[in-house]
């Protein structure tokens, strides 16, 4: 696996012992939940999604401390629906190592608005991919949204490593999508319940008309991102190849999930990169990615001048 080459030759010195893949850090926020309801139940669910983000093995693979993907999952409830049940946004943050540097670069950084679940204090969260709706789709719905991310994370750690690396996480994430449990409240996993969604996203990673989207997150991360230090002519180089791949993308199939997906969390990213390039470069990145990522379009032409 090239994931623990590249571990391999980026650190001096590494600790043999075989670990979970995640390092993940759970923030359980509750200040619009009123009073009546024990602040206790929610450092529970905090400390139990840690648990079980960085307990259980989620792969094959063995990782060694060193290698665990960093990320972390901001859980905003917003309010109680009923007894136990609770409606929040999720944001869900990942990032990777850049090749020789301490810099991680973004691979995630989304909000799901769509989550609503049940958690009963102590109740153990309870995650199984043969079986994924469980016996209450509440309860259920809380451990399959939270899975569901873990493997969005893992395909995209694994395809900036090498090319279409990701995929059998991105078959687990739809899996998961197929098998999603199903109730009047729970929303974010069928295509009619919005155009930026679980189902979505899992599909435009699916699909292989868009399979150039692939190629792309390994150029912009393998062969731009990880040359930075080496050779920084080369690197933006790709970088414009990269994003000329999700322009291609874009061009044939507008308002892509993907799109907008890809680029979050990138823009100063982008900027930094191309600060002291070329203004052919500045003004080459600047136009392509003001048309993708609309939201930081003043940013890359002001800051790209």
């Amino acid at each position: 696996m090239f994931r623990k080459i590249f571990f391999a030759f980026s650190l001096i010195f590494t600790v043999a012992v075989q670990s979970q893949e995640l390092n993940a850090k759970v923030n359980v926020v509750y200040a619009q939940i009123g009073s009546t309801v024990d602040k206790k139940v929610f450092q529970t669910l905090q400390s139990s999604l840690q648990n079980f983000l960085n307990k259980r093995k989620w792969t094959t693979d063995n990782f060694e401390p060193n290698e665990k993907i960093e990320c972390s999952f901001l859980l905003n409830l917003q309010s109680v629906v009923e007894s136990n049940v609770y409606k929040a946004t999720l944001t869900v943050q990942a990032a990777r190592p850049v090749y020789n540097s301490s810099y991680l670069s973004p691979l995630i950084n989304f909000i799901d608005n769509d989550f609503v679940f049940r958690y009963v204090e102590f109740q153990p969260i309870e995650f199984n991919e043969n079986r994924i709706s469980g016996t209450e789709p509440l309860a259920a719905n809380l451990a399959a949204t939270v899975a569901y991310y873990v493997n969005i994370i893992l395909g995209l750690d694994y395809d900036s490593f090498s090319a279409r690396g990701g995929d059998v996480y991105f078959q687990k994430a739809n899996q998961i999508v197929n098998s999603a449990p199903d109730g009047r409240s729970i929303t974010g996993w069928k295509s009619f319940d919005g155009q930026r969604n679980r189902y979505w996203l899992s599909e435009n990673l699916q699909n292989s008309k868009y399979a150039l989207m692939h190629d792309a997150i390994y150029t912009y991360y393998r062969k731009g991102m990880d040359k930075m230090v080496e050779n920084e002519k080369e690197a933006r180089t790709n970088i414009i190849g990269a994003l000329n791949q999700v322009a291609k993308v874009h061009a044939e199939t507008p308002n892509l999930m993907i799109i907008p997906f890809f680029f979050q969390g990138k823009s100063d990213e982008i900027i930094r990169s191309f600060k002291k390039s070329t203004p052919a470069e500045k003004n080459q990145v600047s136009e392509l990615c003001g048309k993708m990522d609309i939201t930081n379009a003043t940013r890359y032409a002001t800051e790209l001048k």
